[in-house]
């Protein structure tokens, strides 16, 4: 049994990592302006979304439940899917008019189509972790010296842990060995009980019920709170829409929003109940892991200028760091939908 839940978690993060290391919930929603009464006036739409198997899409369990209850005025078809790339098309082509992708995911499709999407909120905040067995190590600066393991080079984990190091003066003294799999990193883990790891959830929480004694001792949310300053925060998944199907049918997104904003929330105060609903929608098969892991996906629902202050700052980062990472320049202004 633990074989199999193991192996398919990680199926899951192995998909996830294709296109992006997959960062965080930690229950900070902010509630988007109640306009039940606006939606009802107008005429009911079918509304197409996306999202990734994980995170984002964890987060909107409670909402898509309501949804195909027909408990929404509009109606909604939800397509999970294993990586970015496999939703990108169906955006840029028309055949999706919401989706839930990594951010800078987000600001690439808005370069490639000129401006023609526009980000609606922050779905997910950071979703990394430094786990170790290694007792001595309590804060980041503690890693100086150490060697540590993770998956993502030429990805955005990787610029993350670069800005990082640099921020906290020990970059010189950190040696990161790159694995192309997280199942070779919790090998490591398994093999020297005094190594270090970065892992993003869901799979940290996995990690822990295999390493003996391996606890998840930095959340880089914090790290990131510490030593950003003015880069934002540390941003993992956010929401975008088309700006065609935003223009014609304003109300549909705002109700998506709304409920967006409400799912987060319930999934986070009662993860043992979402934890079913993940395993029905078929994210992670096993509600036990599923329920250990929401506290630690970052979930959110960040919406308006907080979004564009946090958003762009991360966007900066890394766009420092490797211009292609975000399309090749930074969005302007109008990528934000304040509302």
């Amino acid at each position: 049994m633990k074989r199999r839940r193991f192996l398919s978690i990680t199926a899951l993060i192995c998909a996830l990592s294709c296109v992006l290391a997959l960062f965080g919930c930690s229950g900070q929603t902010n509630s988007t302006e109640d306009t039940s009464t606006q939606s009802a006036s107008a005429d009911p739409v079918t509304v197409r979304v996306g999202s990734l198997s994980g995170p984002t899409t964890i987060g909107m369990v409670s909402f898509m439940e309501k949804a195909d209850a027909h408990e929404t005025n509009n109606t909604y078809e939800f397509t999970v899917s294993g990586a970015a790339d496999e939703i990108v098309p169906s955006l840029i082509n028309g055949d999706l008019d919401i989706a839930l992708v990594p951010a800078n995911v987000a600001a690439t499709v808005y370069n490639k189509t000129d401006g023609g999407v526009s980000v609606i909120d922050i779905n997910t905040l950071g979703v990394l972790y430094v786990v170790t067995a290694d007792d001595s190590i309590k804060t980041f600066d503690d890693l100086a010296g150490k060697t540590i393991y993770m998956t993502g080079r030429g990805q955005t984990p990787e610029y993350v842990m670069n800005f990082l190091l640099s921020k906290a003066d020990i970059k010189d003294q950190v040696t990161i060995e790159y694995k192309s799999e997280a199942t070779e990193v919790v090998s490591a883990l398994a093999a020297d009980p005094n190594a270090i790891a970065v892992l993003p959830q869901p799979y940290a929480t996995v990690a822990q019920s295999r390493v003996k004694d391996l606890q998840a001792v930095i959340d880089l949310n914090d790290v990131w709170d510490t030593y950003a300053g003015d880069g934002g925060r540390l941003v993992t998944g956010v929401t975008v829409v088309r700006n065609d199907f935003l223009k014609d049918h304003p109300e549909a997104v705002q109700e998506f929003l709304d409920g967006q904003s409400e799912s987060v929330k319930t999934v986070n105060s009662d993860p043992s109940v979402a934890a079913e609903l993940v395993v029905k929608r078929g994210i992670i098969d096993n509600a036990d892991v599923a329920a250990e892991a929401i506290p630690g996906c970052s979930l959110v629902c960040i919406t308006g200028s907080e979004m564009q202050d946090a958003l762009s700052g991360y966007l900066k980062v890394l766009y420092d760091a490797d211009p292609t990472s975000v399309g090749g320049a930074l969005p302007g202004d109008d990528f934000y939908w304040l509302g």
